[in-house]
């Protein structure tokens, strides 16, 4: 598959084996989502064939496709034969008179729904809803009556319905919490057919695999093991390659030089030998590896002070809805905060609370990655320290760059003083070619908007970073790259994020939302708190 002059995969033969479960990897443009068409049936490949199994489940990606159903409905349409026969089935028994034809294909209908269980399929749907905490009052809604992070659950759940002999999954934790990850780890673990999993979540990717395909060089290389295993693995081959095309130059540029030496000599046959040896030896060709490492690294211009927030009886309600009650807590000077808890739960509307009566955050800022016009918060103080300046990557970053500009441009206004060079250096270290720093804003892609966010915080310098979902748009080698950043960054750090690794690595103190509007508050790293509270 090419499109113009970019080749994505060239005559490439792979398998993917039952009871594996394969994470599909590469960077962002790689071709990993196009190859989960192919193999889906949704693209054809430009050359080659597929051969694919009876029974396939598919994330869906259209959150809207099925507004017209139910909840329980759109999961069962996960088993496309089950579904058609239970339409078919229920479509004879509507008419007033049944005729012996009708009798004969109700009995081969209701054997096809006894064969794909049929006669607990709600019950099996309602199971699998429960996991991904889509709660049974909703079962039998209507889809258009779901958020948007409930709908891409149910989707899942359709993927995974119906025992299908190949999951194809493409970002699967993509709008779920952490405890539903965990859930869908436990699920994918026990599962006993294909899967094939694109996800940008090294913590999810080393949980589930057992394999991995990634997408590099134009091909598909499979490598045993974690996704840990396969950076190591690939690191060494490489490596391998390397050395023995530098002992190879080595050889080669011997045997030319006795040949331009000897060969107007006596020596003709040994030339002639050498010659061949050369030809022997030609180096491997080392297709170019396309994955690129971001450089990041935050770092404060001053020193905040001591005591950087103090937060007291902080409370947050939206009309009668209560989200957060009795707030209270003080944070120092280098403290790395995650903010966790189920979808909903008030991470953002805390953030927010806290942002809003910062020094150096614009209310109009806010409000416009917010979308809420009202008080960000109804009791309490939120009293921010000496040099506390804050670096806000909201969840909806996209809404933070104005659009209309170059990147280049966009990037200048957030420190005047900067000279060009350092821009474009800036611009470089997150990935962005010498021609992109001219690139309209309009056009950036998610991934691109978030990286260009970064050089502004690289630029800004604050004592504060605060990070609402950092990761949604970040390839693998990115997010990697932010959370040795964070580690290093000596200032004050707050995290919503579901990325386990990023969770367990950076942060030095917990904020756990529960669901009666407590928050409980953990001094000390996530693997101590799922410890206590095992």
């Amino acid at each position: 598959m090419r499109y113009g002059a970019k080749v994505l995969f060239d005559d490439v033969s792979t398998a993917f084996t039952d009871g594996r479960r394969y994470g599909l990897t590469g960077p962002n443009g790689a071709g990993k989502s196009t190859l989960m068409k192919i193999l889906s049936g949704e693209m054809e490949p430009q050359k080659g064939t597929v051969v694919r199994p009876r029974k396939l489940g598919v994330l869906n990606q259209d959150q809207f496709a099925f507004d017209a159903y139910t909840v329980s409905d759109t999961v069962i349409m996960g088993n496309k034969r089950l579904w058609a026969a239970m339409q078919e089935r229920n479509t004879i028994y509507e008419k007033s008179e049944i005729t012996d034809e009708d009798g004969m294909k109700l009995g081969e209908l209701e054997g096809i729904v006894g064969e794909e269980d049929g006669y607990t399929a709600e019950t099996d749907a309602a199971i699998l809803l429960q996991g991904l905490d889509i709660p049974d009052e909703l079962h039998n809604r209507s889809m258009s009556e779901l958020q948007g992070g409930q709908k891409v659950r149910v989707l899942l759940a359709q993927a995974l319905f119906g025992h299908p002999q190949a999951l194809l999954l493409d970002e699967p934790t993509n709008n779920l919490d952490l405890d539903s990850i965990h859930w869908l780890q436990g699920f994918l673990n026990q599962y006993d057919g294909v899967l094939i999993a694109i996800s940008h979540d090294r913590h999810f990717l080393n949980s589930i695999c057992t394999h991995i395909a990634d997408i590099d060089y134009e091909t598909i290389i499979t490598y045993t093991g974690s996704y840990d295993d396969m950076v190591v693995a690939k690191t060494q081959v490489r490596s391998q390659i390397e050395s023995q095309n530098a002992q190879r130059e080595k050889k080669i540029s011997q045997l030319n030089e006795f040949i331009a030496r000897f060969s107007a000599g006596t020596r003709s046959s040994q030339v002639q030998s050498r010659r061949k040896e050369v030809e022997r030896l030609q180096v491997t060709e080392l297709a170019r590896s396309n994955i690129q490492r971001p450089f990041i690294k935050f770092e404060p211009k001053r020193s905040s002070g001591k005591h950087i927030l103090e937060v007291e009886r902080l409370t947050k309600s939206y009309g009668d809805h209560e989200v957060i009650s009795n707030f209270t807590a003080s944070i120092t000077r280098g403290e790395k905060i995650a903010l966790m808890g189920r979808n909903g739960a008030g991470k953002t509307t805390l953030v927010n609370a806290l942002l809003a009566n910062s020094p150096t955050t614009p209310e109009a800022e806010l409000r416009k990655t917010s979308g809420y016009d009202g008080p960000f918060l109804d009791s309490g103080r939120v009293i921010w320290g000496h040099e506390a300046s804050i670096g806000y990557f909201a969840q909806d970053h996209r809404t933070l760059i104005e659009k209309g500009s170059t990147a280049l441009e966009w990037l200048g206004q957030w420190d005047p003083s900067a000279s060009n060079e350092e821009l474009r250096g800036l611009l470089g270290q997150m990935l962005f070619a010498k021609e992109e720093a001219t690139k309209s804003t309009t056009v950036l892609s998610g991934g691109e908007a978030a990286r260009l966010l970064f050089c502004k915080l690289m630029l800004q310098k604050p004592s504060v970073l605060v990070f609402d979902e950092p990761t949604n748009h970040l390839d693998l080698e990115s997010i990697n790259a932010l959370n040795i950043a964070l580690q290093r960054y000596q200032g004050t750090v707050f995290l919503v994020t579901h990325d386990h690794d990023l969770i367990d690595e950076v942060a030095t103190r917990i904020w756990h939302f529960e669901t009666d509007h407590h928050i409980t508050d953990f001094k000390g790293a996530y693997e101590e708190y799922q410890t206590v509270n095992a």
